[in-house]
């Protein structure tokens, strides 16, 4: 919470029409999913059962074997004492490719939901973070492994780097 991370979901998509939750933590009263759905991969922040902070990827999961990633960029200080974690800029990738981007005002600041929540993979199966959909969502194709990286080292965009440099010239 209130540090830059990335969820990565090593997964082969075999067959259109592909759904679920690739990995989940929090419960109705707040938490975080990843999941595809209508052949889009989404990200929500539920926070408190109060706010949804949303993206979505502007194209399709691709068939095959892919990266699915979701990175949360801090762009600002939490405000802990009104309640408020970090704001950022989320962003959903297909292997290297940004394929969705959004900024969330402000995250969840210390724990989700009384308990602390689920953290699941492939399945929400407790109270759904989000009401899109139902529990338990079980991802319909092949995870490999997710990973959680809290190291702060977010995805590179080298072309987005050079238009940068270049728009400079």
């Amino acid at each position: 919470m209130n540090r830059p991370h990335s969820i990565t979901a090593d997964v082969d998509i075999l067959e259109e029409g592909v759904e679920g939750v690739i990995f989940s933590h929090g419960g109705s009263d707040g938490g975080y999913s990843l999941y595809v759905q209508d052949g889009k991969l989404h990200y929500v922040h539920n926070y408190v059962a109060k706010d949804y902070f949303h993206v979505e990827s502007a194209d399709e999961v691709p068939t095959g074997h892919h990266q699915l990633r979701f990175e949360f960029e801090v762009t600002g200080l939490p405000d802990i004492p009104a309640g408020k974690g970090a704001p950022g800029r989320a962003q959903l990738y297909f292997d290297d490719k940004l394929v969705g981007q959004t900024d969330f005002p402000y995250t969840t600041p210390m724990v989700f939901g009384v308990a602390g929540g689920a953290l699941e993979c492939g399945r929400d199966s407790g109270s759904p973070i989000t009401p899109a959909y139902a529990p338990p969502y079980e991802f319909t194709a092949t995870i490999h492994s997710v990973t959680v990286d809290v190291s702060g080292e977010l995805i590179r965009d080298s072309e987005a780097e050079m238009r940068q440099i270049m728009a400079r010239q």
